[in-house]
């Protein structure tokens, strides 16, 4: 791969590769912390900032999964977007504690995150530049790093900030390649899910968060066709619930095994109940803490969760707005959503349509016939198959190496990148789905900027003498 020929790019003090909400949030941080007139770069081909896969959406039905209180940009401002929120709803409106609980329209929060990008522009000693292209290579250093650009060459950076963001799995099933085209969807094409004829048979491949919003946008238009939900254990995000935390003590679970962990947790949840809580307030005693317990897991149980826990893990801790939860029950009951537990195997064109083809647990083959099939399979996790060429040089160059178990990139416990002989590249930090490997909860708002922050304080520290 040849970078084009252009006017050669200045030299810059830190060097951001991603602009979606990671890469706004270092961006934002990077700002706000200097104090001299730094040059800071951001790298991203897509026009619009702080839209990647999670902020993309321009549709209302979408909503966030967490409420307006909980989502500031900022550590030392919890209640910043709520404020923003206020801001920028009509003064006829909800008053600010209803929409302190409310979960707020998804595409209001890239709006938010690029009116506060340009207020930190406005306020900083630095300057950002933000360069419409993509990186494919980088060779580290101990002072910085050298990136080339597709389209504007090289550029010398005294630091980096790897914020990529999450890439879509492909469908995994025989057959997909050649499905006609536009008969196989990803779910994170809403304009192409929205033009879903109303009458259209459809399956949905996964039941997480991806396909909550496919079947938002078809109630939003009206939909009346079946709707088949496949995916391998069936189950569908629960929701949350108005409430505090539970009060017990977390800090014994580091001790224990994964099985003893859960037996705890159910206990807790139990506890909770009876308490007159519900069962969310023991999930949410331990949201601060998730990266700590991953950490202190051995490695056998990580694999054991992977394997056996992490789905039901994904369905009680990702949870939904209870208002589309209800809206998704109410579909399940009168039989317009129906969910098949099994393994999707093949999808082959026929005269009318698709037959999907599936493996259910008990050994049995079913099918079904549809119009089209969406791909709501979520984010891909192994960086070898992410289809990033900066990555595959990174992991070839032995600049870096896989996670743990294969997900993303291994960091150090600060978030600088570790190579293949096990050293951290000094200037280079990772952030987001990267880290997954490593500290498990690393791609909601509260992870992601103290991420940001850490990696921009470090990097822009005067070196020790």
């Amino acid at each position: 791969m040849t970078a084009a020929t252009t006017t050669p790019l200045p030299p810059c003090d830190l060097a951001i590769i991603g602009g979606g909400a990671g890469g706004v949030l270092a961006a934002m941080q990077a700002l706000r912390l200097a104090t001299t007139p730094l040059r800071i770069v951001m790298i991203e081909p897509r026009e619009v900032l702080a839209q990647g896969v999670a902020y993309a959406t321009t549709y209302g039905e979408h909503v966030l999964n967490v409420p307006a209180a909980r989502m500031s940009a900022f550590d030392d401002r919890p209640a910043d977007f709520l404020d923003y929120v206020v801001a920028t709803t009509p003064a006829d409106g909800p008053d600010r504690d209803t929409l302190a609980h409310a979960f707020i329209e998804r595409r209001r929060y890239g709006d938010y995150l690029r009116v506060r990008l340009r207020d930190a522009i406005a306020a900083s000693a630095a300057s950002l530049q933000v360069i419409r292209d993509s990186v494919y290579e980088l060779d580290a250093r101990d002072d910085g790093a050298t990136l080339q650009l597709l389209e504007h060459g090289p550029l010398q950076a005294g630091g980096v900030v790897m914020a990529v963001g999450n890439t879509p799995k492909p469908l995994p099933a025989r057959g997909a390649p050649q499905l006609p085209e536009g008969r196989s969807l990803a779910a994170w094409d809403f304009d192409a899910v929205k033009a879903i004829p109303a009458d259209a048979e459809l399956c949905i491949v996964g039941s997480g968060l991806s396909m909550v919003d496919t079947v938002l946008s078809l109630a939003d238009n009206g939909h009346a066709g079946t709707i088949h939900v496949l995916s391998r254990h069936a189950l569908l995000p629960l929701p949350h619930c108005h409430g505090g935390a539970a009060t017990y003590d977390p800090a014994p679970l580091q001790a224990m095994d994964l099985r003893a962990r859960m037996r705890f947790l159910r206990a807790a949840a139990k506890q909770a109940v009876a308490d007159g809580l519900p069962w969310q307030a023991a999930m949410e005693r331990i949201r601060p803490h998730v990266q700590t317990l991953w950490q202190s897991m051995s490695i056998a149980d990580q694999r054991r969760f992977l394997r056996h826990v992490v789905r039901q893990w994904d369905v009680h801790r990702h949870r939904i707005a209870p208002e589309v939860h209800a809206q998704l029950q109410a579909m399940l009951d009168r039989g317009q959503l129906r969910l098949h537990r099994g393994r999707l195997d093949t999808v082959m064109a026929m005269d009318r349509g698709l037959r999907v083809s599936t493996h259910t647990r008990d050994g049995r083959t079913d099918e079904f016939d549809v119009d089209y099939v969406v791909n709501a399979t979520g984010v891909e996790m192994r960086a070898q198959t992410m289809r990033n060429p900066l990555l595959h040089d990174l992991l070839g160059k032995g600049h870096a190496q896989p996670g743990p178990h294969g997900i993303g990139l291994k960091a150090a416990r600060d978030g600088r990148m570790v190579d293949a002989e096990g050293r951290s590249q000094p200037r280079i930090f990772i952030l987001g789905s990267l880290r997954i490997g490593c500290v498990w909860e690393s791609i909601a708002i509260p992870e992601l900027r103290g991420q940001a922050e850490t990696a921009v304080r470090e990097l822009l520290a005067p070196p020790t003498p």
